[in-house]
């Protein structure tokens, strides 16, 4: 059996469209596998799944004696203005599951249900750097939906000055203007915003800046914004609750929202109807067999119901939404160092490397393994 390499992807959960999650065998993988990438010969430098199918960013091995390839986890970076687009190579976008197809000179990809987006060398000398949008059944071929050319990060200019470092997509390279998956595709930002990260979930989205501080906005009816209110709002706002505490990532799930401090400490808000904030849910409660339900709000303004029938008989509550930021502990006091969402589910590695997953488990997310 081939050794695994340090810093592998692994991949668990639903596959029934396909998708080469590890082994890939069955419609479930339920604990991390190594992933088994499309196209033989190719390493992955970067992963973004979607529900029904996964994009992979990843580069060629070259031959033996050739220059070694970048570290992994490092994409191929856009090739200068002056000179056109590799042939072939590295930075090849492969999709595997519901969607399928493959395209060159590729930076990064975004993948979501609605909008295949890719980040990729322009088509001739001097084109630059494009942003590509795809519908994802297209299998990458013909011509895009939409496409147009982003400027790169820019150095700042004054004492102490130095370079935005964008995170991926959707986040774009100048860290100006972001890619949403519903017209219009390119979303300007504030220019006082020196966004590090962007993250977007089905209604909102969470920023992190060049300082820490994370700013949110979009649909708030599940408390995703953590402003405290479960109103909208149709610009960036500072989370005034988490002023003070520097913030290392982001990450947004369909309805809820996590990041974690440079301390390494957890801060979860929004929607908890599958757990996925790891606070007490309705469907714990309901193993218990309850019979009836009463709903009241928390002096934080989270929305708690009890529900008669416990145990005892006595009213056991839950928290349905959580507009505010709660700190969360993980087991053994671990840090954090790196937060991710699915649509109802959470992630979180550790300084020790403990992967630990929770809230919706029909594909039995809730566990902790070493990575």
């Amino acid at each position: 059996m081939a050794e695994e390499r340090r810093g592998a992807w692994f991949g668990f959960g639903f596959c029934g469209f396909g998708q080469a999650l590890g082994s890939g065998r069955g419609r479930q993988v339920h604990s991390p596998e190594p992933l088994r990438a499309p196209g033989a010969g190719l390493d992955v430098c970067r992963v973004s799944a979607s529900w029904s199918y996964t994009a992979f960013v990843t580069r060629e091995r070259p031959p033996s004696g050739a220059i070694p390839t970048p570290a992994l986890g490092a994409c191929p970076a856009p090739s200068p203005a002056s000179s056109p687009p590799p042939a072939g190579g590295g930075g090849q976008v492969e999709l595997s599951g519901f969607a399928v197809g493959a395209v060159g000179g590729c930076r990064d990809a975004w993948a979501s249900e609605e909008l295949l987006v890719v980040l990729r060398a322009g088509p001739g000398p001097g084109a630059g750097t494009e942003l590509q949008a795809w519908a994802p059944g297209s299998a990458l071929r013909g011509e895009p939906l939409w496409a147009q050319t982003v400027p790169e990060a820019e150095r700042e200019d004054g004492p102490g000055g130095d370079e935005t470092q964008a995170g991926p997509l959707p986040l774009l390279p100048c860290a100006r203007a972001y890619v949403s998956p519903r017209p219009p595709f390119y979303q300007p930002l504030a220019p006082t915003l020196r966004a590090r990260r962007l993250e977007l979930g089905a209604e909102h989205a969470l920023l992190l800046d060049a300082a820490g501080q994370v700013f949110s906005w979009g649909g708030g009816r599940h408390g995703q914004l953590g402003h405290g209110t479960l109103e909208a709002e149709p610009e960036p706002r500072l989370l005034q609750a988490l002023q003070g505490l520097t913030m290392a990532e982001v990450a947004a799930g369909g309805w809820h929202s996590v990041c974690v401090s440079e301390a390494g400490d957890i801060y979860i808000w929004g929607w908890n109807e599958s757990g996925q904030l790891a606070l007490p849910t309705k469907s714990v409660a309901e193993d218990g067999k309850t019979t009836s339900e009463a709903s009241g709000l928390n002096e934080d303004g989270s929305e708690v119901k009890r529900v008669a029938g416990g145990g005892d008989g006595a009213p056991t509550p839950f928290i349905a939404v959580q507009p505010f930021p709660a700190l969360l502990d993980l087991p053994l006091g671990s840090d954090a160092v790196k937060a991710s969402c699915g649509s109802r589910h959470t992630a979180v590695v550790t300084r020790t490397g403990e992967l630990y997953t929770w809230g919706w488990g029909i594909c039995n997310l809730s566990q902790s393994s070493r990575i």
